[in-house]
């Protein structure tokens, strides 16, 4: 396949245009290109007389067609070629001309000269270049020169050798009692067990374009195993193993083994207890009184007025009073037998056998079920579901149920919707004096020194601030996304909910008029319907 090429012919009467045409189904001479040629070399032509020639030649069938573009005696005119190089710098393009009938042909050297004027240098194709000034192909594509794209590497990952997402349910008896102490909760270690292995990143390698500029390769992600005690890291610092029995657990991308702290009661003998590990308390925890663990917390008797938090999962065998100053607040989930006039945070599930005069929220969903299996009073909230057998109270106490978004996804929502209308209120404040400064730079009036100052400060801040409201919008736009994607969110009754109980979903709510027993409330064309459970 050849493509159509063009010859000026240059003689005393006039001056003429030689069109041959394609062989093997090339493509024709485009009257651009025959335009292009003319003008940059400064030859004269009938714009009409010119494209009926070459619609001529395209339809004759003729090897070659001459074309007369005027009466004028002109210069004979040397080979020459047009040249593009990529946006990315990645490949040059050049389609040569031929020379006029008895115009001097280019050598390959010039052309080499020219490419290193124009700075390409790397990447060129020697042996084309050569093979086209032996055998010319005019008006054709060629490709003279190609970069070399960045070969681009991967991620640090890291494998755990251990369940790093615990699943920890209590157990439901046949007599609908549920038994809080056999729950699998924990991930037993030995000595000398390889709990982590490091795969470096792969950096990549940098690439050239056809200016010999060096092109980086993406920013890959690098990674270093984090550990606490009782672990060795190996020499080369990509192995972690235990160097004890015990348990390992993984709170926040870091590896912790140990043997749990255990006492029997947290009281004036202990005091307030911190610790890496996961802590166990065989009696109770007394009003006042403290525990801070990264890994789990395990009280095997009551929790009376405390604080208790833990990055991993909080456990009470037999419930929770927290006296109206009671926290508990888990990383993981909260499994209680009871919780009475607490405050309650799970950034995983909530699972009890009642829930009196409490805040209670959970990442995922509260599961509230035993032989009593009732909310009365206070509020709970969860992202997806809150299971529950009594909702409110004949008594009328105010109980309020929100389900459809992560509780703290809500709470930051609304931070951001106040800090955009406080950056919106400032931008409103800062434009009129831009606008006036501006105007006046604008009607050259000399501004002072504190005045460019002040103009300086305000453009800063002003790009300061656009620039929060729109990561502020971008992150409040995707909270909402979840919001109003929150269609599997529900609050189900498996006995029954009193009047007066407030069911949220999302961002719409209804008040329960009258009682009603074995239902399920979900969202459904913008409004809080009751189903069918």
């Amino acid at each position: 396949m050849k493509n159509g090429y063009f010859q000026l012919v240059c003689s005393a009467t006039g001056t003429g245009l030689k069109v041959m045409a394609p062989k093997d189904g090339g493509s024709h001479v485009t009257a651009k290109d025959v335009m292009d040629y003319l003008f940059q070399n400064g030859i004269s032509y009938d714009t009409v007389s010119l494209g009926k020639g070459l619609q001529d030649a395209a339809v004759s069938g003729q090897p070659e067609t001459l074309i007369m573009l005027n009466k004028e005696q002109n210069m004979e005119v040397r080979e020459s070629y047009r040249m593009t190089v990529s946006q990315d710098k990645m490949y040059v393009v050049v389609r040569f001309f031929a020379p006029s009938l008895k115009g001097e042909r280019m050598t390959a050297d010039e052309f080499m000269r020219d490419l290193a004027f124009k700075g390409i240098t790397y990447g060129i194709n020697k042996e084309l270049i050569q093979a086209f000034f032996k055998t010319p192909i005019y008006c054709t594509d060629i490709v003279v020169a190609k970069g070399l794209a960045p070969r681009h590497g991967t991620d640090a990952r890291i494998e755990y050798y251990f369940e790093t997402d615990i699943k920890a349910r209590p157990t439901l008896n046949e007599d609908g009692s549920v038994d809080f102490f056999h729950l699998n909760a924990i991930n037993h270690c030995n000595k000398g067990d390889v709990l982590a292995r490091l795969f470096p990143e792969d950096p990549g390698e940098y690439g050239r374009n056809v200016m010999d500029e060096k092109i980086k390769p993406r920013d890959v992600r690098k990674r270093v195993l984090r550990y606490g005690r009782n672990i060795a890291l190996s020499e080369d610092r990509l192995v972690l193993t235990a160097e004890t029995d015990g348990h390992v657990t993984l709170v926040e991308d870091k590896v912790f083994v140990s043997n749990v702290f255990e006492v029997e009661n947290v009281d004036n003998s202990t005091g307030n207890i911190e610790y890496d590990g996961s802590v166990k308390v065989n009696g109770n925890v007394c009003t006042n009184f403290s525990i801070k663990a990264k890994g789990n917390i395990e009280v095997s008797g009551v929790v009376e007025g405390a604080v208790l938090e833990a990055e991993g999962n909080i456990i009470i065998a037999r419930g929770m009073n927290g006296m109206a100053k009671g926290v508990l607040k888990a990383g993981g989930n909260v499994i209680s037998k009871f919780i009475e006039s607490s405050k309650v945070t799970a950034g995983g599930y909530v699972s009890t056998e009642s829930i009196l005069h409490s805040e209670v929220s959970a990442g995922t969903e509260i599961t509230v079920s035993g032989k009593r299996g009732f909310v009365t009073g206070g509020r709970v909230a969860a992202a997806n579901l809150i299971s529950v057998k009594t909702l409110g109270s004949a008594m009328g106490a105010d109980t309020i149920v929100e389900v459809g978004m992560d509780p703290a996804q809500k709470e930051r929502m609304q931070e951001l919707q106040k800090r955009i209308a406080e950056n919106n209120k400032e931008l409103e404040q800062v434009h009129p004096v831009l606008t006036a400064l501006t105007q006046k730079l604008a009607q050259g009036v000399k501004l002072r020194p504190e005045q460019l100052k002040n103009l300086q400060d305000l453009l800063q801040r002003e790009n300061v601030i656009k620039k929060q409201i729109e990561e502020d919008t971008d992150e409040f736009m995707a909270l909402q996304e979840i919001l109003d994607e929150a269609g599997t969110a529900r609050v189900e009754v498996t006995g029954e909910v009193f009047a007066g109980t407030k069911i949220c979903i999302s961002d719409v709510s209804m008040i329960v008029k009258n009682s009603m027993t074995y239902c399920k409330f979900v969202k459904q064309q913008g409004d809080v319907r009751m189903v069918a459970l």
